[in-house]
């Protein structure tokens, strides 16, 4: 009997949601494989993918009586990087009406893509362009991989074809790329040199294609531009193989000549796209589309790792995190530096600290990057005296006065200064602007350390005027200049400034105060007190705010 009312309650709910579809037929259900199947869904919307998978496998039934049911569990597959048998059950059920939607076409498209059948892929496309007319995504998507299939296909460039931008424009360059076309070098140039975005994954690619096509020394000499410290990843990886003649990798790992390359190229692409938008579970499903076409392109994985990261599924962002070896070191470090941010999210700093130090000690000949990054990791850690001596490492390696340079020597000025020494702390910012005199971010440090220790105000103010026309949307440059603008008295300029600080930053500690501040000067005390209080609840206060922030709530601020 209460199995029966378990049963109607579920069909109930299911004619009530879009779940419902018009072939369903319940006369084989029973209540287990509604609850399982409930259970499968919500365990899918909490991204809980391998629960998800669970219930769905012990509710498959449903496969052919419910047209949704083969949509989530093909889903749900992929995100568990079980691919092939995703498309053996899309295969199996083909003949239903229950295939009739998006992703059981792309999944046919990309396996007969895998298998050379590129009639097949033309067929396939032709289905799957019915939805998607609505999805901007999925338009391009499909109007690409046509043109893609006649490439491989024909062995020749498409003409008329419709061009979705940049999307396109990477597209020919593979497509040339793959036909060995004369153009082919300066379609990558175009790609590097654009304005628009970071295009410097692409130099990674020019680079394969370069010593793919026995052009080693230009390979070099391109490799010879890139930086271990504010590189890619990628780039960083790529130019340590470079300087190891290890030129066999990047055939390992990237091939114009193969198709299937190609096209994991471009379902990372699309992955890329969609994590952009914070649509991070479609944008996993197709990365690991991507790494089924070209699994040993294992950098692509950095990205399933971050997404999985972002959503706090951090025993997932391990597990991927252990395909990155040691013997890629750039990799390896990176994969290092993410498990002690799982450790800090999990537990604390002083153990993510712990962990990231034991890691570096066990590196013989550790680079410049991996120097960097520990002093980064002092430095939020706010043992800056450390940190200094990890930065000054890095700076006796950089003798010419280049960008990079003036990077280090602002960081390690911003040690000194957090520490107290700002006799040092204004030398290297000094010669950090000697070097770069229009870098923004240094102008408002340098400025805001004077204006904090009462020092040139003058010429502080017109440090931050310069930094606010270089970067009027930077939050903590529109609270340093209404600071500044606080401390001459001007309290009608400030509140401007730093009413549009707190209203871009509401959780940040210091703009909340000086906020605070302002509306104390305007006799606006009820209010005042309003975001003292704010800062009170947030997380990561330092002691001696706090303190501040009760003796204000009293007696305001001592200048008052």
């Amino acid at each position: 009997m209460f199995d029966k009312i378990i049963k109607i309650i579920l069909i109930i709910f299911l004619y009530q949601t879009p779940l419902y579809s018009k072939n369903t037929s319940f006369d084989n259900f029973n209540s287990k494989n509604f609850s399982d199947y409930f259970s499968g869904i919500v365990a899918l919307e909490n991204r809980h993918n391998s629960d998800s998978l669970k219930f769905f496998e012990s509710s498959k039934i449903l496969l052919k009586q419910h047209n949704l049911f083969l949509k989530r569990y093909i889903t749900t597959l992929v995100l568990e990087n079980k691919i092939p048998k995703a498309i053996n059950v899309v295969k199996n059920n083909l003949r239903g009406s229950n295939t009739d939607f998006f992703d059981a076409y792309l999944l046919l498209i990309i396996d007969s893509f895998k298998s050379n059948n590129f009639d097949q892929v033309e067929l396939y496309l032709e289905k799957a362009a019915i939805f998607s007319k609505n999805d901007r995504f999925n338009a391009a998507i499909i109007e690409t991989l046509k043109q893609y299939n006649f490439v491989f296909k024909e062995k020749k460039l498409i003409d008329n074809k419709k061009n979705f931008g940049t999307l396109s424009a990477i597209a020919e360059t593979f497509q040339r790329c793959y036909l060995d076309d004369t153009k082919t070098e300066n379609n990558f140039l175009n790609l590097i040199n654009k304005n628009d975005a970071d295009y410097s994954r692409y130099i990674y690619f020019y680079i394969t294609y370069l010593i793919q096509n026995k052009r080693i020394a230009e390979a070099k000499a391109v490799s010879n531009n890139i930086n271990y410290i504010n590189s890619t990843l990628l780039l960083s990886q790529g130019k340590s193989w470079i300087d190891k003649e290890n030129f066999q990798k990047f055939n390992q790992v990237f091939s114009c000549q193969n198709h299937n390359h190609i096209l994991s190229e471009f379902l990372f692409l699309i992955s890329n796209l969609y994590s952009s938008e914070d649509t991070f579970e479609r944008s996993n499903f197709y990365l690991y589309l991507s790494n089924f076409l070209n699994s040993k392109f294992i950098y692509n994985l950095s990205l399933v790792v971050e997404n999985y990261y972002l959503n706090k599924d951090y025993e997932k962002a391990k597990k991927i995190l252990k395909n990155f070896k040691k013997e890629d070191n750039f990799y390896y470090w990176s994969r290092k530096k993410k498990e002690a941010q799982i450790i800090l999210a999990q537990r604390n700093k002083k153990d993510s600290l712990k962990f990231i130090i034991s890691e570096y000690e066990k590196i013989e000949k550790p680079n410049n990057k991996m120097i960097f990054d520990l002093a980064n990791f002092y430095k939020r850690s706010k043992d800056y005296k450390t940190a200094i001596k990890y930065y000054s490492k890095v700076i006796e390696n950089f003798s010419e006065n280049s960008e990079i340079k003036s990077d280090l020597l602002y960081r390690r000025g911003g040690s000194y200064e957090r520490s107290g020494d700002f006799i040092n702390a204004d030398k290297d910012l000094l010669e950090s602007l000697s070097i770069n005199p229009d870098d923004a971010y240094v102008l408002n440090y340098l400025a805001y350390s004077w204006l904090e220790r009462d020092y040139k105000i003058e010429e502080a103010m017109e440090m931050l005027k310069t930094a606010y026309e270089a970067e009027n949307d930077d939050p903590y440059i529109i609270d340093s200049i209404g600071w500044a603008y606080y401390l001459i008295d001007d309290y009608k300029e400030a509140e401007k400034y730093l009413k549009r600080a707190v209203e871009m930053m509401p959780y940040d500690p210091i703009v909340n105060d000086h906020y605070g501040d302002i509306l104390w000067k305007l006799d606006r005390k009820i209010q005042a007190r309003y975001f003292w209080k704010n800062v009170l609840k947030m997380d990561d206060v330092e002691k001696e705010m706090i303190e501040n922030i009760y003796n204000k709530l009293i007696k305001g601020p001592k200048s008052s």
